[in-house]
């Protein structure tokens, strides 16, 4: 086997990490001595990840956009499997009704989105820019909400159906949604950290490693004769494997069962693959917990404070190599609608979390507004950069909350796909179905409550 440079896929990924990894402790040096940054409460991956993006768009530095995008839909699948196999405390387990309750906050944003978005653009259609395909306005969920996959799939489809540069429309609307999650949600940040009502990560993390949290009762001793995070790692590890093969699996069934949504319904899988990741952490963690308490297990192999490490790892990498990887694309004669859904997007999203989140979180409230609208801005990734810079451990059950809620949002989002397909053809009637299911799931958020027992 040939190790020199002249063999390019032998060091491809480790040229990458160790960009990234350069990127990330230049980012930390400006953060810790230049005040205005560190003042700022931007975290030290979302800065590295511009100053790539930076070099990358300048021509100083060549990067692999492809190896980027690998790395921010792996590093996010990985992570939250990591989170998912941790023992919850008392603070970690849900109340009822959350998970469901997260779900219908998500889609609520979808429609607020869609709605905002469709009048913007029939609104430009006929007036000022008539040749403007009307249901443009559709793509702000999709780039928004649901991230660059979607808004892609959405707009190559509008894009066959007359919508000139669609494609490139919806992936420069998701990118001004990450742009969004960083730059507006650090700065409400700093309105809060000002006010007091939240706390920065460099305050709060110094007192957060404790022997506790590093060592618990009957627990695998470090010297055992496998490391412990090498344990952590072949868990996780063999969950992304086996999360590889129900996915692949899922798709097979929905190919035979589906054939005309195939296509939607496979991208749909592949791209939420964490929470089937998640969810096979879950039943790992619940199998192991049956194979302890019948005596076939007597130590524990899981580590909280490591597997928070590996996850913590995995987003830094993910937030760095998802902004570097932003590509705005041709927007020639789209500035217009561009900028006006962008900013209502973020403006619209912003007000109504703020109003839901306080119903649905009370006891952390800003923990869940700020992951919320990390996430309905740009990605779950930008969701959980804008938790941990407020909840650096992920002690407060937030981060779940991201993911069970995406469970649940992909049944209750099911019409609004069906809304999308319809927007080309009849988007007044589109606009009209939006406002009504979206009001249906604002009564289900105020007015369901749990049974009493």
């Amino acid at each position: 086997m040939d190790y020199s440079s002249a063999n390019v896929s032998l060091w491809k990924l480790i040229i990458q990490l160790g960009v990234i990894a350069a990127a990330v402790l230049v980012s930390n040096g400006l953060r810790r001595k230049l005040a205005f940054v560190r003042k700022s409460l931007m975290p030290t991956a979302v800065i590295a990840g511009f100053l790539l993006l930076l070099l990358r768009t300048t021509g100083v530095l060549q990067l692999d956009t492809a190896m980027l995008e690998m790395l921010t839909y792996h590093g996010l699948a990985i992570g939250f499997i990591a989170m998912s196999l941790r023992i919850p405390r008392g603070n970690e387990k849900a109340k009822d009704l959350v998970a469901p309750k997260s779900g219908m906050i998500i889609v609520c944003c979808y429609l607020i989105q869609g709605i905002a978005g469709l009048l913007i653009t029939l609104f430009l259609a006929y007036t000022f820019m008539p040749g403007l395909f009307k249901a443009a306005g559709v793509l702000l969920p999709m780039g928004y909400g649901q991230g660059p996959g979607q808004a892609n799939n959405i707009g190559s489809t509008y894009e066959a159906l007359g919508f000139a540069g669609g494609r490139s429309f919806g992936l420069a609307i998701a990118a001004s949604g990450y742009l969004c999650a960083c730059i507006v949600g650090v700065a409400y940040l700093n309105v809060l950290a000002r006010r007091g009502k939240v706390r920065g990560s460099a305050q709060s993390f110094a007192d957060a490693v404790t022997v506790d949290t590093f060592q618990d009762m009957g627990e695998v001793p470090i010297s055992e004769s496998i490391d412990r995070l090498s344990l952590q790692m072949a868990m996780v590890c063999m969950v992304y494997l086996l999360t590889y093969f129900v996915t692949m699996g899922l798709c097979a069934l929905v190919e035979r069962a589906l054939p005309g949504m195939a296509d939607m319904l496979s991208t749909l899988l592949w791209g939420f693959n964490f929470i089937v990741g998640s969810a096979l952490a879950i039943l790992l963690r619940q199998f192991i917990k049956a194979l302890t308490k019948g005596r076939v297990i007597t130590r524990q192999y899981q580590n909280n404070y490591l597997l928070s490490r590996i996850s913590g790892l995995c987003f830094d990498v993910m937030i760095v190599a998802g902004i570097a990887s932003i590509d705005i694309g041709d927007l020639t004669g789209l500035w217009v609608p561009f900028a006006l859904l962008s900013l209502a997007g973020g403006v619209i999203t912003l007000l109504l979390l703020q109003r839901l989140c306080k119903k649905v979180y009370p006891d952390y409230y800003y923990e869940g507004l700020m992951s919320m609208y990390g996430m309905m801005t740009g990605t779950i990734s930008s969701g959980v950069l804008l938790l941990r810079e407020i909840d650096p451990q992920l002690d407060t059950p937030a981060a779940n909350n991201l993911i069970l809620g995406s469970s649940f949002a992909i049944l209750f989002a099911l019409p609004v796909l069906l809304l999308v397909s319809l927007a080309p053809k009849a988007p007044w009637i589109t606009l009209l179905l939006m406002a009504v299911y979206f009001t249906l799931l604002m009564l289900c958020i105020y007015r369901w409550k749990p049974r009493k027992r």
